[in-house]
């Protein structure tokens, strides 16, 4: 089976031998991109997850076939080790990790959030549809599906808040 996207703003094709590889499994055994994380396999964690046009998503719970031609991103897609991103700035200022197999779902989650708050979408704790204010309960709700077990959950918080405080933050 041929499915094609676009990874990290570059075409790539894959041919896989079985429909039901995840989108985590291609993205980490077929084209080596090892930075997102396989945590619980249950889309319980958040290790593992990604942007799909737009959209965080946990790429362990979605079958590649199903993204053929999404344009999706990964953490190795978002900053470099000599050009990191604001965000990944503030995770290392605000020691927003510790054993760190967390940090890339953690990341791509918030970069994605700060999308959303930026366009204007409620969360569960939205009082209306009005623009969200962000508060450190905001941040808490938008990003209650990404787990932490070394509980660095304050620090990632404060990197968040900081980088959404400078409006640098988001994928776009």
């Amino acid at each position: 089976m041929d499915v094609s996207f676009t990874v990290n703003g570059a075409p790539r094709a894959l041919q896989l031998d079985d429909a039901r590889v995840t989108l985590l499994d291609a993205l980490r055994q077929h084209l080596d991109l090892t930075g997102t994380k396989k945590g619980c396999d249950h889309g319980q964690c958040g290790a593992c997850t990604v942007i799909v046009n737009g959209r965080r998503i946990n790429s362990c719970l979605t079958l590649a076939v199903m993204h053929d031609g999404d344009e999706i991103t990964t953490i190795e897609g978002i900053g470099t080790p000599g050009d990191l991103t604001p965000l990944q700035q503030a995770f290392i200022k605000h020691d927003g990790f510790q054993c760190g197999y967390c940090t890339p779902g953690q990341i791509m989650s918030a970069t994605a959030m700060l999308d959303e708050i930026r366009d204007g979408m409620p969360s569960q704790l939205s009082e209306d549809l009005g623009p969200p204010r962000l508060t450190r309960d905001e941040v808490r709700e938008r990003m209650s599906g990404n787990l932490c077990r070394c509980s660095c959950y304050p620090n990632i918080v404060d990197a968040i808040c900081e980088v959404a405080e400078t409006g640098t933050g988001g994928a776009s």
